[in-house]
């Protein structure tokens, strides 16, 4: 399936090393330059809110899915293409997976892993074929990726699975790697030994 839109996972911070604002711009130009839409958590804040202002002011079209809970709060972006307001988190989540054709993390914290991983699984086990990636800026995922190959010697998953989650430095390389992307046949396992 060709990429069209994009979901990116992010902090709704900026964080310590100035690198990742500059990653989440050089993110939203290049997909509006591409003429691909981006899908995110619709805040207006962190680098979610830098990703969507590089994209919009680059021409793009930015979609934004937001919590009542957080529109209440006064995060959410006024100035998008379009911003959906869903009753709570997961609905976001349904909804981001929805409208879009990958997935991109950024770096942030628990909610953005949280998201990647549950988009992952869902992947794992059939229910999209959908590419998913990191951008991995100034090392930001390398000690979590090699968590997930410890994962994967301990055999709780499956190798086919890991080289689903596609790592790279700049996004023009990410996206190429998305171009190519070709979901598993595998099917997730089941260890049915008794415990």
């Amino acid at each position: 399936m060709p990429v069209r839109s994009v979901c990116v996972f992010c902090g709704a911070s900026t964080g310590a090393n100035p690198a990742y604002r500059d990653a989440a711009i050089a993110l939203g130009q290049t997909l509006a330059q591409r003429g691909l839409t981006l899908v995110y958590g619709g805040g207006a804040v962190g680098l979610m809110g830098i990703v969507a202002n590089a994209a919009m002011a680059a021409g793009g079209e930015v979609i934004g899915i937001i919590p009542q809970s957080l529109m209440d709060a006064e995060v959410g972006h006024k100035g998008l293409s379009r911003l959906e307001v869903v009753d709570g988190m997961h609905a976001r989540k349904a909804r981001m997976a929805e409208l879009s054709d990958a997935f991109i993390a950024l770096p942030g914290g628990l909610g953005t892993l949280e998201e990647l991983f549950e988009v992952w699984t869902w992947g794992q086990l059939g229910y999209h074929a959908k590419p998913l990636g990191l951008l991995d800026v100034n090392g930001f995922y390398s000690k979590l990726g090699d968590f997930l190959d410890h994962v994967v010697d301990e055999g709780f998953v499956r190798p086919q699975h890991r080289a689903m989650l596609m790592l790279g430095n700049q996004p023009t390389e990410l996206l190429a790697a998305m171009d190519e992307f070709q979901a598993p046949v595998v099917p997730k396992w089941v260890d049915r030994t008794p415990g």
